[in-house]
């Protein structure tokens, strides 16, 4: 669950666009991670007038980021492949520990990749024939890990761009003797849009999304309209779309939302929020917010077959 540490955005907002379905690696700004590179904004006379057009063209791009974990996630996976768009998540940048450090170099060729829209994946293949659950947004990954265990029948193809998550997601995996979970890094909607089959997944899990409080940054919040119908191309009839938050003005808009999308259907009969699933576990933050009062809402809706 990925807001098990998620800080409320307080950001700018980062790009133009608003479809929040079309493709994208990164976000139109540069990255405040990434250091400046004077060969970057500083361009020397030439007498070559083509070479010196194209150094203005190139002026005041960022360099490509340097991959921490040669054998790991990439910082930028799908890069310029997709245009650029509003992202409904911000990356966080925190330190990575030695084990999760250790983690990722040793397990993410085994089990993680790289969300970079230029292959079909096989599922059911990933899985061994298990149905597939795809959770965007994990966190740390402990309540990942702990439903993976629940369930080892069920394969969980769990995304997030967090690198410390990562890593300890996998290390998790790794002590519990896990083989359904499988971790990928970067847009879930690219893989929705260009990785993923239609009718390949049994499940799609959003715990805790970024609620993207403030009005002006509504237009990042994940459960929209266009998310719903690119999701419902690549859910199976009958899959359970499960969503989970703790901001109640994000609970109502996702209710609102999912009950008005022809492709999804209420699993409670008389509508509203579903009670917490047993195979949900409570997080951590979610027992911080709720001893602070917070109350939080699960939504169960079906795929429907039209």
């Amino acid at each position: 669950m990925r807001a098990e540490q998620r800080d409320r955005p307080e950001q700018a907002e980062q790009s133009s666009q608003a479809d929040p379905t079309t493709a994208t690696g990164a976000t139109a700004e540069a990255d405040p991670s990434a250091e400046a590179d004077p060969a970057a904004t500083t361009i020397e006379a030439d007498p070559d007038p083509g070479a010196a057009a194209t150094a203005t063209a190139t002026a005041g791009r960022r360099p490509p980021r340097a991959r921490k974990f040669p054998e790991g996630p990439a910082p930028d996976p799908a890069g310029s492949h997709f245009e650029r768009r509003i992202r409904s998540f911000q990356p966080r940048r925190s330190r990575v520990t030695p084990g999760q450090a250790d983690a990722l170099r040793r397990l993410w060729p085994l089990w993680g990749f790289d969300i970079d829209g230029q292959r079909t994946l096989d599922p059911a293949a990933m899985f061994e024939g298990r149905p597939v659950v795809l959770e965007i947004g994990f966190g740390m990954g402990e309540a990942t890990a702990q439903m993976a265990a629940a369930d080892p029948d069920t394969g969980i193809l769990a995304v997030d761009v967090h690198t410390p998550g990562q890593g300890n997601l996998l290390g998790l995996a790794e002590r519990a003797g896990l083989r359904n979970l499988r971790v990928a890094n970067g847009d879930a909607i690219i893989l929705l849009r260009a990785m993923l089959p239609p009718a390949s997944l049994d499940g799609l899990r959003v715990f805790f999304p970024d609620p993207w409080p403030k009005k002006r940054h509504h237009k990042r919040r994940l459960i929209q309209p266009e998310f719903l119908s690119l999701a419902a191309g690549v859910l199976k009839p009958g899959a359970l779309l499960h969503c989970a938050t703790d901001w109640e003005p994000y609970a109502e808009q996702m209710l609102e939302v999912l009950t008005a999308h022809p492709d999804y259907a209420n699993t409670l009969p008389d509508g509203g929020y579903a009670p917490r699933p047993a195979f949900r576990p409570l997080t951590r933050f979610e027992g911080q917010g709720m001893d602070k009062g917070h109350r939080v809402h699960d939504l169960l809706f079906c795929r429907v077959e039209r």
